[in-house]
């Protein structure tokens, strides 16, 4: 079932929307002049971190153990993110050379 016209310019206004409100949105809540509440600071300081803990938990959640290749590769691309960052302090760097390797290691591998 092919979209009408009218359903594509409609679909299309409503992601504009949805995306200039949630671009232009935090301007407007917290405007320049007025101190950001703590509690969005906070938020600001701690959600990266349990980001990047919900991500690493979903990317390792169907990994078996008990049949190869074991995750080794998930594990050694998780090892050379971490070894890259803090060798050159790169997140760029170390996020890129980790997939890299990852993605090598589960051709050869699997």
């Amino acid at each position: 079932m092919e979209m009408t016209l009218i359903q594509g310019i409609i679909t299309v206004a409503v992601v504009v929307l949805g995306t200039m409100t949630t671009r232009f949105l935090p301007f407007l809540v917290f405007p320049e002049g007025k101190k950001t509440p703590d509690y969005i600071r906070y938020l600001g300081t701690v959600l990266p971190f349990a980001v990047i803990g919900l991500l690493v938990i979903y990317c390792l959640k169907d990994i078996s153990f008990s049949s190869f290749p074991f995750g080794l590769p998930e594990f050694l691309g998780i090892l050379a993110t971490a070894l890259l960052h803090l060798w050159k302090k790169n997140m760029l760097l170390s996020i890129a050379g980790g997939t890299v390797l990852y993605m090598v290691l589960i051709w050869v591998v699997t």
